[in-house]
Protein backbone atom coordinates (compact mmCIF):
# COMPACT_ATOMS: atom_id res chain seq x y z
CA UNK A 1 0.00 0.00 0.00
CA UNK A 2 1.35 3.28 -1.10
CA UNK A 3 1.92 6.01 1.67
CA UNK A 4 -0.16 8.64 1.39
CA UNK A 5 -0.06 10.38 4.99
CA UNK A 6 3.11 11.53 7.10
CA UNK A 7 3.31 11.45 10.46
CA UNK A 8 6.03 13.00 12.40
CA UNK A 9 6.58 13.28 16.30
CA UNK A 10 9.29 14.98 17.98
CA UNK A 11 10.07 11.83 20.18
CA UNK A 12 9.47 8.07 21.29
CA UNK A 13 7.31 9.16 24.23
CA UNK A 14 4.75 10.90 21.70
CA UNK A 15 4.01 7.35 19.98
CA UNK A 16 1.50 6.53 22.27
CA UNK A 17 -0.95 9.36 21.31
CA UNK A 18 -0.03 9.73 17.33
CA UNK A 19 -0.83 5.85 17.11
CA UNK A 20 -4.62 7.02 17.47
CA UNK A 21 -4.12 8.92 14.32
CA UNK A 22 -2.03 5.28 12.96
CA UNK A 23 -4.74 3.63 13.99
CA UNK A 24 -7.83 5.31 12.14
CA UNK A 25 -5.67 5.05 8.95
CA UNK A 26 -5.47 1.69 9.36
CA UNK A 27 -8.89 1.33 9.88
CA UNK A 28 -9.35 3.33 6.18
CA UNK A 29 -6.77 1.08 4.71
CA UNK A 30 -4.66 4.44 4.26
CA UNK A 31 -1.13 3.85 3.51
CA UNK A 32 1.53 6.06 6.12
CA UNK A 33 4.55 6.99 7.01
CA UNK A 34 5.45 7.44 10.94
CA UNK A 35 9.21 8.83 11.96
CA UNK A 36 10.43 10.42 15.02
CA UNK A 37 11.84 13.78 13.90
CA UNK A 38 12.13 16.78 16.33
CA UNK A 39 12.32 20.56 14.96
CA UNK A 40 14.90 21.36 17.24
CA UNK A 41 17.27 18.14 17.61
CA UNK A 42 17.27 17.26 14.06
CA UNK A 43 16.27 20.24 12.20
CA UNK A 44 17.72 19.34 9.18
CA UNK A 45 16.26 15.84 8.86
CA UNK A 46 12.83 17.31 9.70
CA UNK A 47 12.94 19.62 6.74
CA UNK A 48 14.12 17.27 4.53
CA UNK A 49 11.21 14.58 5.05
CA UNK A 50 9.35 17.97 4.81
CA UNK A 51 10.35 18.96 1.46
CA UNK A 52 10.68 15.33 -0.11
CA UNK A 53 7.09 14.17 1.06
CA UNK A 54 5.15 15.28 -2.06
CA UNK A 55 7.61 13.72 -3.92
CA UNK A 56 7.17 10.28 -2.35
CA UNK A 57 3.61 10.49 -2.62
CA UNK A 58 2.43 11.88 0.34
CA UNK A 59 -0.85 13.98 0.27
CA UNK A 60 -1.25 15.04 4.50
CA UNK A 61 1.37 15.68 6.98
CA UNK A 62 0.01 14.63 10.75
CA UNK A 63 2.79 16.22 12.68
CA UNK A 64 2.38 16.37 16.86
CA UNK A 65 4.77 17.59 19.26
CA UNK A 66 4.72 19.37 23.10
CA UNK A 67 5.41 21.65 24.63
CA UNK A 68 7.13 24.40 22.14
CA UNK A 69 5.40 22.42 19.56
CA UNK A 70 7.69 23.94 16.13
CA UNK A 71 7.23 20.60 14.63
CA UNK A 72 3.72 21.50 12.82
CA UNK A 73 5.11 24.74 12.29
CA UNK A 74 8.91 23.61 10.59
CA UNK A 75 7.17 21.25 8.61
CA UNK A 76 4.22 23.59 7.19
CA UNK A 77 7.01 25.67 5.89
CA UNK A 78 8.77 23.20 3.70
CA UNK A 79 5.81 21.58 2.31
CA UNK A 80 2.66 23.19 0.54
CA UNK A 81 0.92 19.81 1.91
CA UNK A 82 -1.48 20.27 4.32
CA UNK A 83 -0.40 20.28 8.03
CA UNK A 84 -2.30 18.65 10.89
CA UNK A 85 -1.24 20.13 14.34
CA UNK A 86 -1.79 17.52 17.32
CA UNK A 87 -0.37 19.13 20.55
CA UNK A 88 0.59 16.80 22.91
CA UNK A 89 0.20 16.38 26.58
CA UNK A 90 2.90 17.13 28.81
CA UNK A 91 5.18 19.23 30.56
CA UNK A 92 4.23 22.07 32.80
CA UNK A 93 1.13 23.21 31.15
CA UNK A 94 0.10 19.77 30.10
CA UNK A 95 -0.06 20.50 26.08
CA UNK A 96 -1.88 23.96 26.82
CA UNK A 97 1.58 25.74 25.53
CA UNK A 98 1.44 22.97 22.74
CA UNK A 99 -2.16 23.90 21.71
CA UNK A 100 -0.87 27.71 21.81
CA UNK A 101 2.53 27.45 19.69
CA UNK A 102 0.41 25.81 17.21
CA UNK A 103 -2.82 28.10 16.56
CA UNK A 104 -0.61 31.02 16.71
CA UNK A 105 1.15 30.01 13.10
CA UNK A 106 1.18 33.57 11.40
CA UNK A 107 -0.39 34.30 8.24
CA UNK A 108 0.55 32.50 4.90
CA UNK A 109 1.44 29.44 6.70
CA UNK A 110 -1.56 27.50 7.72
CA UNK A 111 -0.88 24.45 9.91
CA UNK A 112 -4.66 23.00 10.72
CA UNK A 113 -4.67 21.96 14.96
CA UNK A 114 -6.75 19.45 16.37
CA UNK A 115 -7.26 18.95 20.42
CA UNK A 116 -4.28 17.79 22.94
CA UNK A 117 -3.65 14.50 23.40
CA UNK A 118 -5.41 11.05 22.08
CA UNK A 119 -8.34 12.63 20.90
CA UNK A 120 -6.42 15.07 18.73
CA UNK A 121 -4.31 12.35 17.36
CA UNK A 122 -7.75 10.77 16.34
CA UNK A 123 -9.44 13.60 14.88
CA UNK A 124 -6.35 14.26 12.67
CA UNK A 125 -6.23 10.91 11.22
CA UNK A 126 -10.09 11.26 10.67
CA UNK A 127 -9.39 14.89 8.79
CA UNK A 128 -6.61 13.43 7.05
CA UNK A 129 -8.97 10.90 5.70
CA UNK A 130 -11.33 13.78 4.90
CA UNK A 131 -9.05 15.86 2.61
CA UNK A 132 -7.83 12.45 0.74
CA UNK A 133 -11.81 11.50 -0.08
CA UNK A 134 -11.64 14.93 -1.91
CA UNK A 135 -9.05 12.77 -4.07
CA UNK A 136 -10.64 9.33 -3.35
CA UNK A 137 -14.64 9.31 -3.39
CA UNK A 138 -14.94 5.90 -1.89
CA UNK A 139 -13.48 6.97 1.29
CA UNK A 140 -16.86 9.44 0.98
CA UNK A 141 -18.67 6.15 1.69
CA UNK A 142 -16.55 4.70 4.92
CA UNK A 143 -16.46 8.03 6.68
CA UNK A 144 -20.42 7.83 6.90
CA UNK A 145 -19.92 4.19 7.36
CA UNK A 146 -17.66 5.16 10.59
CA UNK A 147 -20.21 7.90 11.76
CA UNK A 148 -23.06 5.44 11.89
CA UNK A 149 -20.89 3.03 13.82
CA UNK A 150 -19.98 5.57 15.89
CA UNK A 151 -23.78 6.66 16.68
CA UNK A 152 -24.62 2.94 16.79
CA UNK A 153 -22.44 2.37 19.59
CA UNK A 154 -23.82 4.91 21.44
CA UNK A 155 -27.13 4.15 21.21
CA UNK A 156 -25.78 0.67 22.37
CA UNK A 157 -24.10 2.22 25.44
CA UNK A 158 -27.61 4.49 26.11
CA UNK A 159 -29.80 1.18 26.01
CA UNK A 160 -27.31 -0.62 28.21
CA UNK A 161 -27.19 2.21 30.50
CA UNK A 162 -31.25 2.29 30.86
CA UNK A 163 -31.15 -1.09 31.64
CA UNK A 164 -28.87 -0.75 34.50
CA UNK A 165 -31.25 2.13 35.55
CA UNK A 166 -34.55 0.42 35.36
CA UNK A 167 -32.83 -2.68 37.30
CA UNK A 168 -31.84 -0.82 39.98
CA UNK A 169 -34.97 0.89 39.87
Amino acid sequence: MKSEVLILMGSDSDLPVMEEAANILKEFAIGFDMHISSAHRTPKATAELASGAAGRGIKVVIAGAGMAAHLAGVVAAETVLPVIAVPLPGGALNGVDALYAMVQMPGGIPVATMAIGKAGAKNAGLFAVQILSTLRPELVGKLEEYRVKMAEEVAAKDAELQGRLKAEG
